[in-house]
């Protein structure tokens, strides 16, 4: 069973036990210096998490119920569902703007989506003082309909769903399951204008939950067009992140995990990601600056908040805007590299602001929130972790290389399946090349 992945046929139980305890064996060394480093922080991660379950949230996190929020929800929800949102836009180019060029990183981007869901979203269950009571939106026991958290919670449940449906086919393909490939192959486009939708909506929906504070966020931050703000930022963020992960997989991952066609791509399609982010952050920091003329807050620059709202907007802002203008106008992608590096630091400065450092930014240092050690070395696990599982996926599935050669003919076939069946429709013969019938007549 140590087949390339094109030719796996799995026809009973007993070749999948086989063929995954194959597929379970490392890839390549274990004992690196990244392995036992994140390694140690997984496993020490692990055994707080078991102590906050058994000990309570109030053992583990430093929140009261003047910061009810801590790191688990202003840094992993709020900045992890940002950078997540790569797989709605390339999705969104690739399947709807039949943006073709930009095909082989578009299973990266919604596998990276995916992830980022299950584990940040995920957080939200240690947060919780009664984590058993997350099932509540769905189940029906005390339906919250007016609440923007109901709406939040249907939103993440519904797009893992349509994530793991886009991404479903790669699965099908590495297990040679060519009957299920084609089926869930035909779910894909309802799936990715399902997510669009859904994600577009939930995006704006996690800065509405801070239009309830508008007197505990600092008026530099806080102004009522906060949705319209982090569903623009989700664009740059989550390209941004597309950026940085597919320039750390193609120097990581080897050339049997990666085509090389795809890596000789690779260059292009930086500086069309990076000519996208620049547009976007032109346009957020216009909407900043229109923002900040309408409020009259000029006199709150010359503060210390002030500063440090100048050094997001100036620094981690229009700075990574010029960097990226500049690596489009000169075909260079390395200063969109940095750019983009920048534009994540940027994105998670301004999430964490929101909800941690410019709320109730009045009260001393004293009172304010700090996260504990193991607030910290939590977050690092659940970041590691999703880390752990994205590199034994990519090792695996079809992801950053082609799909085996039976599931490219299998989708050109449906392809021109779906083309002959609207060829009537449309007054085309495709036994002429396409021409309109009335002219194939004459």
């Amino acid at each position: 069973m140590n087949r390339p992945t094109s030719e796996v046929q799995i026809s009973n139980f007993k070749d999948f036990l086989v063929f995954m305890q194959n597929e379970l064996k490392p890839k390549g060394k274990i004992l690196t210096p990244f392995n036992l480093i994140t390694g140690s922080i997984i496993l020490l991660g692990g055994v707080l998490i078991l102590y906050r379950f058994i000990m309570g949230l109030g053992s583990v996190v430093h929140n009261s119920s003047e910061y009810p929020w801590g790191i688990w929800i202003g840094f992993i929800v709020m900045v992890g569902v940002a950078f997540a949102g790569g797989a709605y836009v390339t999705a969104f180019i690739v399947y709807v703007l039949r943006g073709e060029q930009y095909h082989s990183i578009v299973r990266m981007a919604v596998l990276n989506g995916f992830l980022a869901y299950v584990f940040y979203a995920g957080a939200i269950l240690l947060d919780l003082g009664r984590w058993w009571n997350i099932v509540n939106p769905l189940i029906g026991n005390r339906f919250g309909v007016n609440s923007v958290l109901f709406l939040v919670a249907w939103h993440f449940l519904l797009y893992m769903i349509a994530q793991a449906i886009e991404i479903s086919p790669a699965f099908a393909e590495w297990l040679g399951l060519k009957k299920a490939r084609k089926f869930l192959a035909s779910l894909t486009l309802g799936a990715v204008i399902i997510g669009i939708t859904l994600s577009t909506l939930h995006q704006s929906g996690l800065g509405a939950l801070f239009l309830m504070a508008k007197w505990k966020i600092h008026p530099l931050w806080y102004t009522e067009f906060i949705p319209l703000l982090f569903f623009v930022s989700s664009i740059f963020a989550g390209l941004s992140v597309v950026i940085f992960i597919g320039t750390v997989s193609f120097r990581v991952f080897d050339k049997d995990r990666i085509d090389e066609e795809y890596r000789k791509s690779w260059d292009d399609i930086i500086i069309d990601l990076g000519k996208a982010c620049a547009i976007t952050m032109f346009v957020y920091f216009l909407l900043q600056v229109l923002i900040l003329v309408h409020g009259k807050n000029w006199a709150l620059l010359n503060t210390p908040m002030g500063y440090w709202y100048l050094t997001e907007m100036i620094g981690l802002l229009l700075f990574p805007a010029f960097l990226f203008s500049w690596g489009v106008k000169s075909g260079n992608p390395a200063p969109i590299r940095i750019a983009a590096v920048l534009t994540m630091i940027g994105v998670i400065i301004n999430r964490v602001d929101f909800s941690i450092i410019a709320y109730k930014w009045y009260l001393p240092l004293s009172e304010r929130y700090i996260p504990t050690f193991m607030e910290v070395v939590i977050t690092l696990a659940i970041v590691f972790t999703m880390v752990w599982v994205f590199r034994w996926i990519v090792n695996r599935v079809p992801i950053l290389r082609k799909p085996p050669q039976w599931a490219i003919e299998q989708e050109q076939a449906e392809m021109e399946g779906r083309a002959i069946a609207l060829a009537p429709q449309l007054g085309l013969t495709m036994a002429d090349g396409g021409r309109p019938i009335e002219q194939h007549k004459k």
